[in-house]
């Protein structure tokens, strides 16, 4: 199995550098071929909602529905696919930031059972537990 980048993916989503999202076309043509799998770990997939809300200003739900059609790919697997599950599912029924959903469904897989945060706005998810 090979991992994914952040730039790979923003890449094909954004394709605003025709070459690169041409080279990372082909590459996924590829790996559907051999019927190989390509990896997207937590930390890229939050470093990837950061870059397409901060620096490309994509809208929610654009981002949500990117990641449900990869998610739906047979070529790509997520580290945590219940992680992503709850991060659209989450992410369309509230106006939390997403990397915040992401933070707490990722701990709640490792087994965690709350998030501690001075984030107001964060502890509004029940995951989260705000410092006092």
């Amino acid at each position: 199995m090979t991992a994914i980048d952040t730039n790979i993916i923003v890449r094909f989503l954004v394709k605003d550098d025709e070459e690169q999202a041409l080279c990372v076309y082909k590459r996924f043509k590829q790996a559907e071929k051999k019927k190989e799998i390509l990896f997207i770990p937590l930390l890229v997939l939050l470093e990837t909602l950061w870059v397409l809300e901060s620096a490309y200003n994509i809208k929610r739900n654009d981002i949500l529905n990117s990641l449900e059609a990869l998610s739906g790919m047979p070529i790509i697997e997520f580290e945590a696919d219940y992680v992503l599950d709850q991060l659209i599912i989450e992410g369309r029924s509230t106006n939390l930031d997403l990397s915040d959903i992401l933070i707490a469904y990722a701990a709640k897989n490792s087994g965690c059972k709350s998030v501690l945060t001075f984030d107001k706005k964060a502890s509004k998810l029940p995951l989260f537990q705000l410092l006092k």
